[in-house]
């Protein structure tokens, strides 16, 4: 039985933890531009445009960069 939990230790450690593709990697950089642009405009005052962009990068751009897998 200890040979078999050893079989699925060595299974799961070869695979990758983390594999981010191109486009992984532009969904971030989107993310975090969207976020900066959003603090640089609230700290101008505008209250309507900045929340939209700090939600998008926070809520919606970098989860989707963590989360989707692309061929």
């Amino acid at each position: 039985m200890t040979k078999d939990r050893k079989r699925d230790t060595k299974k799961i450690s070869q695979e990758p933890l983390i594999c981010f593709k191109r486009n992984n990697y532009l969904l971030l950089i989107s993310g975090i531009v969207a976020i900066i642009l959003g603090y640089i405009i609230l700290s101008t005052g505008d209250i309507t445009f900045a929340p939209i962009l700090l939600v998008l990068g926070y809520c919606i751009l970098i989860p989707l960069a963590l989360l989707l897998k692309f061929k």
